[in-house]
Order: structure tokens, then C-alpha cells, then sequence
């Protein structure tokens, strides 16, 4: 008989954004996979197992898990923030769909999370207040010209952008880039939120003007959202400022 296989989300970082469904997968699982610093968020047991893989590994680590699924264990595959958006979850549905043919019987939980997008918004007010979309700027598994592409017709197409994995040692031209697509589509004043860590003790929100936004502002640690030609700014004298975007489009047109 094949064990349980949870693939969960840690949250951005904060303990209190962890879901009790993911704790409780936590409590039940007895072997852990997942990059180590999500491991190390994790309060383990003595009698739990941790096998740590490097961040770029995530196929070779759901085959692991899968294998030891099949074996009988009950396994717990670790992403942060949500384990479906740009994480774990597809990663192991390739391995299922990819493997041998007793990968597809193991009993499979996906617990949801909080993805890094949500935390930022919470921070800062509602900037996806309406119609919003989620690009990853790494071009490890997509070739760079779709990127453009999509940003370019997201853009046009009046969505607010969140975008993840913004820039890296590896990358560090990408956001740049993608903020000068942008400036070509949207008006000078939409402003660009960049969350760092958010929930945690090093969390840091900014907020700029497209016109003025500079990728240094970000690292791989930050999730950078654009808004839209609708999003506001509510200037505030002893709070920070918030950023919404409405949820009513008055311009049927647009």
C-alpha cells in the first residue's frame, strides 16, 4: 500500500501566513522534501526526516518523493508561498504524468498557501482589486522573447502584473528590461509596488512611479507589481501609502 504525498506551502516566510491545513500535513508526514531554507521553517520532530536539494532541483526532488510515496511513507513536499503558483505542485504532477504507472495511484494533497503576490498586496492595500495576472521573469523554463511578449499584451490588456523571480546574480538585466516594455504600454504615474519579505522581520515596501522604477530596487527575495492605468495611490500623512485598483472599469472600451 503507497503512502500519502502532501505538496505545501510555507507562506512568504511568517509563521502566522503557514495554513493549519498545511501544519496539519506537517504533523502527519514523516519525510520531508523541499529546498533548505524552506525546510528551515519548518519545526520538525526527532522521528522526522529531512532530505534538503538544491532550489534548481525540483524534478529530481518530486521523483524522490514519489518513490518513497510508493514505498509506503507518508511524504511532505515543501515550497514557499503556494505550492501550485510558479512551485511545487506542477512539478510533481510532471513527474506523475511523466513516470512509471504506479506514481498516478499515490494518494496526492495539495495543500494551497499564501503565494508571495497576496502577502505584498495585503501590505500595501489592494492593488489586485480587479482583473490581475502573475509572470515569472526567469528564464530557466521559457525562453525570454515570451516573457517580453506576454508583458507586452498584459500590459495592453489592462491587467495588473505581478512578477516573480524578478532578477538574480544570473539575471540582473531582466527587470530592467521588462520595466522599459512596460513604460511603452502603460502611462508614466501607474506605480510599481516592490515587496521584500513580506511578513518577515527584513520585510521592506516601496513604492515608485513606472516612470521611475529601478530594478536595483529588487532581489530574487521581492515580488514586484505593476499596476494598471486604473490603480490609485492614497496619499496618507501618518500611515503609509495605499495602493488600490477599483473594482469597477468605468471605459467599457478599454
Amino acid at each position: 500500500m503507497s503512502g500519502r504525498l502532501y505538496v505545501i506551502g510555507t507562506g512568504p516566510g511568517n509563521p502566522a501566513q503557514m495554513t493549519p491545513e498545511a501544519l496539519a500535513a506537517v504533523a502527519d508526514a514523516t519525510e520531508f522534501f523541499g529546498y533548505g531554507p524552506y525546510l528551515d521553517r519548518l519545526s520538525l520532530r526527532p522521528d522526522q526526516i529531512r532530505q534538503a536539494s538544491d532550489n534548481r532541483e525540483e524534478l529530481d526532488r518530486a521523483k524522490a518523493a514519489l518513490e518513497r510515496a510508493v514505498a509506503g511513507a507518508n511524504v511532505c513536499v515543501v515550497s514557499g508561498g503556494d505550492p501550485g503558483v510558479f512551485a511545487m505542485a506542477a512539478a510533481v504532477c510532471e513527474a506523475i504524468d511523466n513516470g512509471p504507472s504506479e506514481w498516478r495511484n499515490v494518494d496526492l494533497v495539495v495543500a494551497p498557501g499564501i503565494t508571495a503576490m497576496l502577502a505584498v498586496a495585503a501590505r500595501i492595500g489592494a492593488p489586485l482589486g480587479h482583473d490581475f495576472c502573475a509572470i515569472s521573469l526567469s528564464d530557466n523554463l521559457k525562453p525570454w522573447d515570451i516573457i517580453e511578449n506576454r508583458l507586452r499584451l498584459v500590459a495592453e490588456a489592462g491587467l495588473v502584473i505581478a512578477l516573480y523571480n524578478p532578477i538574480s546574480k544570473a539575471r540582473p538585466w531582466q527587470l530592467g528590461k521588462a520595466f522599459e516594455i512596460l513604460r511603452d504600454v502603460l502611462p508614466a504615474e501607474v506605480p510599481v509596488i516592490f515587496g521584500r519579505a513580506a511578513g518577515r522581520p527584513d520585510e521592506r515596501m516601496t513604492v515608485a512611479r513606472l516612470a521611475d522604477a529601478e530594478a536595483s530596487s529588487a532581489d530574487m527575495a521581492t515580488c514586484v507589481i505593476i499596476g494598471s492605468a486604473e490603480t490609485r495611490v492614497i496619499a496618507r500623512e501618518t500611515k503609509p501609502d495605499l495602493v488600490y485598483t477599483p473594482r469597477f472599469i468605468k471605459d467599457a472600451a478599454r
